[in-house]
C-alpha cells in the first residue's frame, strides 16, 4: 500500500514537473488597419498580476514575430508602436502541442487628441541589440558643456584613459563614427573630445566587420572595435557646437572651438584648439613617430624601451593616470560628409596639429641575471617637437543594385625634432659602479605617406552569389638627420668618446589584391573562395660618420648599412558559412606561402627565406532567448620576422646597448581562441558580459640578452619553443532604484608564460596581472550626482632565476556635481593614486584635486563662465612601474603643477534647437 502511494506520488510529481517545465513558442503578425505588417513593433510578454516583464522581441520587416521558451501561466501580450494605441491580449495556451499561433494582431492609430499628449516611461540605460551594446545617453548625467568623452566615462563596461584611448570590455576601440559616418578619419579622440555630449542620443558599441564581409555575408575575421555616436533627431538638421577661451595663472591658457552643421544627409565640422595645459583633442599616433632609432637606446637614450616577447616598444607619455611633461598643443581641421546623390556618398577631412613636449625623466631599472643583478640609474631631459598634416577621403558609388565601387585615399606629412640629454650609471650586484655614460643627441626628420584602395562588389542574379575585389596600396618616405655626442667611462679605466653624425632614408611600398567569390548552397548556407596577394618592399639607407678633430668626417662602415627587403605573400582559402535564426557558423582554412628576400650592402649572400603555413579558422555565435549571446572564435596567424631582425648587422650606436640581427629566425605561428558571453535583463536592467582569450605561439620571437664583463648589454632576437597568454574579463552592472544608484563591478586577469635567454641560459618567466575596478553612481533628480571609482592593479613576475617581483598600483576617484539655484554648478574631482614596489623599497602617494564653479547665463543657457582650480595640492610628479622578462623598473616624470583658470564657453546656435533644451523624454524602448 505504502509502495503504491509512493509510486503514485512520484508519478504525480513527474507529471507536475513536466507541466511546469513545458515551454511554448509564440508566433504572430502585427498589422495596421490596412492589413500591412508593422515592422519594428515591440512585442512584450507580461505577468498578468503585476505587469512584470517575462520576455520581448520586435517584429521583422513583414511585421512577424516569434518568441521561444515561454512557460505556461497567466500571461498578457502587449504590442506597442509609435502613433498607435497599445494592443493587449490575454494568452490562452493550447492543451496539446507547444506552439501558440496568435494570428494577425491589428493595431489602431491613436486619435488626434491622444497624439498631442505622449505618456512616456523610463528608458533602459543599456540595451543589447544582437551584437551591439546600445547605451541611452539620457540615462547618464554629464556636466553642462561636457564632451562625448565625459559621457563615455560614465558608461558601464567602458574605460577611458587620460590620453583619450577607449576600451570596451577590455578591448581597445579603434574607430569612432558619428551617425555611422567617418569623423576626421580614424582618430577616435577627435570625435569624443570635441562633440558636445548633449548632442548625443545613443552610444552604440560593436565589432565592425570589413566592407567585403558585410557585402558577401561571409565573415573574413577582420574586426574593428567601433563606437557609433548617434545624434539626437533635432541635431541632424541644425548647427551646433561650442567655443571656449580661458586664461590662467603662470601664463596658462586654453582655447578651443567646435562647430557642426548637419542638413539633409550633409555634414560639415570645424575643430580648432590651442593650449599649454597638457590638453589634447586628438590622438598621439603621429607623435609616436618619436620612437625612432635614436630613442631606442635602453640604457643611454631618453626613452624607455620595453623588451618583451612580442617585441613591443614605445615612448610612454602617460603615467599615474595623467599626461606628464609640459606640453603645448595646437590643432585645427575640417571634416565633411555629403550624400551627393542617391548613388554617391563622399566624405573627407583635413587635420593639422603641432606639439611641443618637454619631459624630465628619472629611471631606476633592476635586471636579474643568473649569478648577479644589474641596476641602472638614468636621468634624461628631452624636448620633442612634432608638426603633422593629414587628409583623407572616401567615395562610395552604388552603380546599380548589383554593382558598387568604394574608393578611399589618405596622405600625411610629418616633421619631427628631438633634443635630449641623458646620464646613465650601471652598477653590479655589489652596488659597484661598472660604467657610466653622458650623451647628447639631436634629431630632425620628415615623413610623407600615402595610401589608397579600390573595392569593387558585384551581385549576381542568384541570391547569395557575389564576387568582389579589393586593391590597396601604401607608400611612404622618411628622412632623418641626427647627431650624437657621448662619453662612456668603464670601471677598468677605459673611456670611449663618440662624436657622430647620421643620416637615414627609408622607403616603404606595398601593394595587395584580394579576390572573393561566394556561392549559395541553399538553406542559408554559403561557400566562399578567396585569394590574396601582397607585396611589401622596404628600403633603408643609413650613413654614419665619425667627426674627428678639425671637423673632418670619417665614414663609419661598421654602423652604416643599406638594405632592401621584399616580402611576397600568396594566400588562398575556402570558408563555409551556415546561418540560422539562433546561430551562425563559419569554418574555413587558408594556405599561405611567403617569400622573403633581402639585399644587404657589404654582404655577399642575400637573405632568402620561404615559409608555408596552413591557417584554419572557426567562428560560432548563438543567440539565446532573453537577450543573451555567446560567441566563439578560433583563428591562426603567422608573424614573420622583420628584415631588421634578420639582418646580420651590428648596431652599436649606443655602446652600452648593442643590437644584432639573426638571419636564422623562423616565423612565429600563433593560435588564438576567444569566448565571449553577454546578457541583459530588461526587467531588472542588470547587464553582464565576459570574455576569455587565449593564445599559444610556436617559435615565438623574443629578445635574448647577454652581458660582457663591462656590463655592456647585447640584444639579439631568437626563437623560443612557445609563448602562452591567457586573459579574461568580466563586468556586472545593476541598479538599486530605491537608492537612485547604480553599481558596476569589473575584473581583468592576464597571465603570460614565456621563455627568455639571459647569457645563453633559458629562463622561464610567468607574468600575472590582476585588475579590479568598482564604480558607484548616485543621482538625485537634477540636483546632485556623485560618482566613486576604485581601481586596483597588481603585477607579479616569477622568474626561474632571480627574485620574484611584484608591484601595486591603486587609484581612487570621487566626483561630485552640485546643481545650485540660479544656474550655478559646483564640480569637485579628486584622485588618489598609490604606487608600491617592494623590490625598490618604493612607495609613492599622489593626491590630485580639481575644483570648479560655473554659472550659466544668456538665452537658453548658451553661455557659461567657469572658475577652475587645477591640481590644487600642487603634485607635479608622475610615476610609472613596469616588470617584464628579466627586469623591473620605475620611472618618475615631471608634470603640470597647480594653476587657476577663468574660462568662458558659448554654446553656438543652441537657441536654434529648442528641443535640445527640453527634459529628456521617458519612453520604453526595448530592442531585440
Amino acid at each position: 500500500m505504502k509502495k503504491s502511494i509512493l509510486l503514485s506520488l512520484i508519478a504525480f510529481l513527474c507529471l507536475t514537473h513536466m507541466a511546469v517545465a513545458q515551454r511554448y513558442t509564440l508566433r504572430g503578425q502585427v498589422q495596421d488597419e490596412k492589413q500591412a505588417g508593422l515592422p519594428g513593433t515591440t512585442v512584450l510578454i507580461l505577468q498578468a498580476k503585476d505587469s512584470s516583464l517575462v520576455s520581448f522581441t520586435s517584429t521583422n520587416p513583414q511585421g512577424e514575430f516569434e518568441i521561444k521558451n515561454v512557460s505556461k501561466g497567466d500571461l498578457l501580450l502587449k504590442a506597442t508602436f509609435l502613433g498607435y494605441s497599445p494592443y493587449f491580449k490575454q494568452l490562452q495556451f493550447p492543451e496539446e502541442g507547444n506552439v501558440l499561433d496568435l494570428g494577425k494582431l491589428v493595431m489602431r492609430p491613436l486619435s488626434n487628441e491622444l497624439k498631442e499628449v505622449m505618456v512616456q516611461g523610463e528608458k533602459s540605460p543599456v540595451v543589447f541589440k544582437k551584437d551591439t551594446i546600445e547605451y541611452n545617453a539620457g540615462s547618464f548625467k554629464t556636466q553642462p558643456n561636457a564632451v562625448a568623452e565625459d559621457l563615455l566615462k560614465k558608461l558601464p563596461g567602458v574605460d577611458v584613459e587620460t590620453d583619450g584611448s577607449i576600451s570596451v570590455k577590455g578591448e581597445k576601440v579603434q574607430r569612432v563614427t558619428v551617425d555611422g559616418k567617418e569623423f576626421f578619419g580614424r582618430d577616435p579622440k577627435l570625435a569624443t573630445r570635441n562633440l558636445p555630449a548633449d548632442a548625443i542620443d545613443k552610444v552604440q558599441v560593436f565589432d565592425k566587420k570589413s566592407d567585403q564581409a558585410m557585402f558577401t555575408g561571409i565573415d573574413d575575421g577582420q574586426r574593428e572595435k567601433t563606437i557609433n555616436l548617434q545624434l539626437k533627431e533635432e541635431k541632424r538638421n541644425s548647427a551646433f557646437g561650442n567655443a571656449m577661451a580661458g586664461i590662467g595663472t603662470d601664463e596658462r591658457y586654453q582655447a578651443k572651438a567646435s562647430l557642426n552643421r548637419f542638413s539633409n544627409g550633409k555634414q560639415l565640422s570645424f575643430l580648432g584648439m590651442a593650449n599649454n595645459v597638457n590638453a589634447q583633442g586628438f590622438g598621439f599616433d603621429d607623435y609616436m613617430t618619436f620612437s625612432g632609432g635614436m630613442q631606442q637606446m635602453a640604457g643611454g637614450g631618453g626613452a624607455r624601451v620595453t623588451i618583451s616577447s612580442d617585441n613591443s616598444s614605445g615612448v610612454p607619455l602617460n603615467f599615474g593616470g595623467r599626461t606628464n611633461g609640459l606640453m603645448d598643443s595646437y590643432a585645427g581641421g575640417l571634416n565633411f560628409n555629403n550624400q551627393l546623390s542617391k548613388k554617391v556618398e563622399a566624405n573627407g577631412s583635413y587635420f593639422f596639429n603641432k606639439l611641443d613636449h618637454n619631459i624630465a625623466r628619472d629611471l631606476e631599472r633592476l635586471e636579474f641575471l643568473r649569478n648577479a643583478d644589474v641596476r641602472t640609474d638614468q636621468r634624461s631631459r628631452q624636448l620633442n617637437g612634432n608638426t603633422n598634416h593629414r587628409a583623407n577621403f572616401t567615395v562610395d558609388y552604388k552603380i546599380d543594385s548589383a554593382n558598387s565601387v568604394k574608393v578611399t585615399g589618405a596622405i600625411g606629412y610629418n616633421e619631427t625634432s628631438t633634443n635630449q640629454r641623458s646620464e646613465v650609471e650601471t652598477y653590479n650586484g655589489e652596488n659597484q659602479l661598472q660604467n657610466q655614460s653622458t650623451n647628447t643627441a639631436f634629431s630632425d626628420g620628415s615623413a610623407l605617406n600615402a595610401n589608397g584602395s579600390i573595392l569593387f562588389r558585384h551581385r549576381f542574379p542568384k541570391a547569395g552569389r557575389t564576387i568582389s575585389s579589393n586593391t590597396e596600396f601604401r607608400t611612404g618616405t622618411n628622412q632623418n638627420d641626427g647627431t650624437l655626442q657621448a662619453v662612456n667611462t668603464f670601471a677598468d679605466g677605459l673611456v670611449n668618446v663618440l662624436d657622430q653624425e647620421n643620416r637615414q632614408e627609408t622607403e616603404n611600398h606595398s601593394l595587395s589584391t584580394n579576390l572573393a567569390y561566394t556561392e549559395p548552397l541553399g538553406n542559408r548556407r554559403y561557400l566562399e573562395a578567396n585569394y590574396n596577394y601582397r607585396q611589401n618592399i622596404n628600403k633603408v639607407d643609413r650613413q654614419v660618420y665619425d667627426v674627428e678633430e678639425g671637423e673632418s668626417r670619417l665614414y663609419n662602415e661598421l654602423l652604416s648599412n643599406s638594405y632592401t627587403s621584399n616580402y611576397q605573400y600568396h594566400r588562398t582559402g575556402m570558408n563555409f558559412r551556415m546561418n540560422r535564426r539562433e546561430f551562425s557558423l563559419t569554418v574555413g582554412s587558408s594556405l599561405q606561402h611567403t617569400d622573403l628576400t633581402g639585399e644587404l650592402l657589404g654582404f655577399d649572400d642575400d637573405i632568402r627565406h620561404s615559409y608555408q603555413n596552413v591557417l584554419p579558422t572557426l567562428r560560432f555565435n548563438y543567440e539565446f532567448t532573453g537577450n543573451r549571446r555567446i560567441d566563439f572564435n578560433y583563428e591562426t596567424t603567422v608573424h614573420e620576422p622583420t628584415i631588421r631582425q634578420l639582418q646580420p648587422v651590428v648596431d652599436n650606436s649606443n655602446p652600452l646597448n648593442i643590437y644584432e640581427g639573426n638571419p636564422e629566425l623562423r616565423p612565429a605561428y600563433m593560435h588564438q581562441w576567444r569566448l565571449n558571453f553577454s546578457t541583459f535583463d530588461p526587467g531588472t536592467l542588470i547587464n553582464f558580459f565576459t570574455f576569455v582569450n587565449a593564445s599559444y605561439t610556436n617559435n615565438a620571437i623574443t629578445n635574448a640578452q647577454s652581458y660582457t664583463d663591462r656590463l655592456i648589454r647585447i640584444t639579439q632576437p631568437v626563437n623560443v619553443s612557445h609563448n602562452t597568454i591567457v586573459s579574461g574579463f568580466a563586468s556586472l552592472g545593476f541598479p538599486v532604484k530605491k537608492l537612485n544608484s547604480r553599481f558596476n563591478i569589473g575584473a581583468n586577469v592576464r597571465q603570460q608564460e614565456s621563455i627568455n635567454l639571459v647569457n645563453e641560459v633559458a629562463n622561464d618567466i610567468r607574468i600575472q596581472n590582476l585588475n579590479g575596478n568598482l564604480r558607484y553612481e548616485y543621482r538625485l533628480k537634477e540636483l546632485f550626482d556623485f560618482n566613486l571609482r576604485a581601481n586596483y592593479t597588481v603585477q607579479r613576475t616569477k622568474y626561474q632565476f632571480g627574485d620574484d617581483q611584484q608591484f601595486f598600483n591603486q587609484t581612487y576617484s570621487a566626483e561630485t556635481n552640485l546643481y545650485l539655484p540660479k544656474l550655478f554648478n559646483l564640480n569637485t574631482n579628486f584622485d588618489y593614486m598609490l604606487f608600491d614596489n617592494p623590490g625598490f623599497d618604493f612607495s609613492q602617494r599622489i593626491p590630485m584635486l580639481n575644483m570648479s564653479i560655473s554659472k550659466q547665463f544668456l538665452k537658453n543657457k548658451s553661455g557659461e563662465l567657469k572658475l577652475s582650480a587645477l591640481n590644487v595640492l600642487d603634485e607635479n610628479l608622475g610615476v610609472n612601474q613596469t616588470a617584464n622578462i628579466n627586469y623591473v623598473e620605475r620611472e618618475t616624470l615631471n608634470s603640470l603643477g597647480r594653476y587657476f583658470m577663468l574660462s568662458f564657453t558659448y554654446s553656438i546656435n543652441k537657441h536654434l534647437n529648442p528641443m535640445g533644451n527640453r527634459g529628456g523624454g521617458r519612453s520604453i524602448q526595448i530592442i531585440n
